[in-house]
């Protein structure tokens, strides 16, 4: 039995509210007084411990002169409540509205809770209320609230589903000669000014004479479902009963749920952890449920667009093959085709212009009919060929190049060579261009002796200027602080220096 488990003591008023029809109800605590609805009360079956009332206008519950405390006096109350209006309404309340609000209740204000213990409305009052959204629409929550009779507001703890929740203060100005007594009785879903808690409905509801220790608080909202689904006939029981008695016994028999459950939320904390000291950047991510789509628009106008157009490449080149996904793994296989010259043929151009100042084709944006013709058409197409077919090693390539007679001339010009190719059309000359930053580095430690030949491994941080990354990197970035290698890595090449954009060696 759960009975001993379940606080007892100083227990005023305890209304299960699971009749499932009428509009009179039970208070355990006096089951001779039966508890009278202001009229008939709807019901619904799925409630958390049966078939559970649904305030409406003018259908609530009244309880009469029960529920008088003062203010040096603690008390504790709660119930199960499914929230139905986002709005506002008393769950449990003695609040006289023609008296200066006078009272106390429990309160919900949107999609918080609120607990206000008044003498006068708000010169003469505490005011507490969760700082955050804590109730949801159409879920069964556990409600409770407990008050040390201090005095203050912060001798008054708000419990969601067994666990405290941080609140805010919206008033602590109970004076000491304040008094919180009224005659207006204790009413079930509404304060005496008609503020209902409108299709909301409620169930368990609880009125402790004393301040409840959050261990209580947290068995009321653990055993009270467990033992009302107990006390059901097993071929009644709703799903929702049964999930309650399922999760009672893993985490009081399973002996792998406790285990399992400690480590969901560890890994849960570290996740947050994480994410709440990294910077939060926009990511592009393909969705998997629906194809890129866009439309073609009149005139280029964004407010009259036309057919609607899928992702593929353009008809006028060659089609991508079969069984290729429409997506950037399909475009960048489309790119490298072998039915596709112009990709080879584009990048080979370019690295040509790299080395000798100056492309075969000229316009190296511009590969096309209004670009300019090459100079050596032959030569772009065999390295295009011999490129793509050597499974476009760019090493490779490079190294080519590099040891061919054109790229190994002197860069002497004669008098004969600038009055036939004045502008090295023909490439009779070597090439002459401004180094690089990176290439005059490497020169400059190979000549004083101190490059280092080591090849390979994670890039390196050699010298740069203080605080280089301070305006380009993201508050809580994991690269917003350069800290600088030693050793052997100051002087590694400038191949392995580690970049960052907006900021590069």
């Amino acid at each position: 039995s759960f009975e001993p488990l379940i606080p007892a003591e100083g227990l005023a008023v305890h209304l299960p509210l699971t009749e499932g029809e009428g509009k009179t109800a039970t208070n355990t605590c006096d089951p001779s007084n039966l508890v009278q609805a202001t009229s008939e009360i709807s019901w619904i079956a799925e409630g958390k411990l049966g078939p559970a009332p649904v305030i409406q206008v003018d259908a609530t519950y009244v309880l009469g002169q029960l529920g008088n405390f003062e203010k040096n006096q603690g008390f504790s109350d709660g119930a199960w409540i499914r929230l139905g209006e986002d709005d506002s309404g008393g769950i449990i309340a003695k609040i006289d509205a023609k008296n200066g609000y006078r009272g106390w209740d429990l309160w919900q204000q949107g999609k918080s809770i609120e607990v206000d213990i008044v003498d006068a409305l708000s010169e003469n009052a505490i005011k507490v209320a969760t700082k955050d959204a804590v109730l949801i629409t159409g879920q069964w929550q556990h409600v409770f609230a407990t008050y040390d009779g201090s005095g203050k507001a912060a001798g008054v703890k708000i419990f969601i589903d067994g666990h405290e929740v941080p609140v805010k203060v919206a008033a602590d100005t109970l004076k000491p000669e304040a008094s919180i007594h009224t005659e207006t009785p204790l009413r079930i879903g509404q304060r005496s000014d008609g503020q209902y808690f409108s299709d909301g409905a409620v169930q368990d509801v609880r009125i402790y004479e004393r301040t409840l220790s959050p261990d209580e608080v947290q068995a009321l909202y653990k055993l009270v479902p467990v033992q009302a689904a107990l006390a059901m006939d097993a071929e009644k029981r709703l799903s929702q009963q049964q999930d309650t008695l399922y999760s009672y016994y893993l985490e009081t028999t399973d002996s792998q749920y406790a285990s399992l459950a400690k480590a969901v939320v560890d890994l849960t904390a570290e996740r947050e952890a994480i994410q709440g000291r990294s910077a939060v950047t926009l990511i592009q991510e393909e969705r998997k449920d629906s194809p890129a789509m866009a439309n073609i628009l009149m005139r280029g106008e964004y407010d009259r667009p036309t057919e609607e157009v899928q992702a593929t490449t353009p008809a006028a080149l060659h089609p991508m093959s079969e069984g290729v996904p429409r997506n950037r793994l399909g475009l960048g296989e489309w790119l490298v085709d072998p039915a596709n010259p112009l990709t080879a043929r584009v990048t080979i151009n370019r690295f040509w212009q790299q080395l000798f100042g100056r492309g075969i084709v000229e316009t190296t944006e511009n590969l096309g009919v209004s670009g300019a013709l090459p100079t050596h058409p032959e030569l772009l197409d065999w390295l295009a060929v011999e490129f793509h077919e050597t499974g476009w090693d760019v090493k490779r390539f490079f190294k080519l190049m590099l040891m061919s007679q054109t790229y190994r001339q002197s860069a002497v010009i004669t008098p004969e060579k600038l009055e036939q190719d004045p502008e090295n059309i023909l490439f009779s000359r070597g090439p002459r261009f401004r180094m690089d930053a990176e290439m005059v580095r490497d020169y400059a430690l190979a000549v004083s002796g101190l490059l280092s030949p080591k090849m390979y491994g994670p890039s390196v941080k050699p010298y740069q200027p203080e605080a280089v990354w301070d305006v380009v990197g993201l508050p809580g970035g994991d690269t917003r602080n350069y800290v600088q290698d030693t050793g052997e890595n100051l002087y590694r090449r400038t191949l392995y220096d580690f970049w960052k954009r907006m900021a590069p060696p």
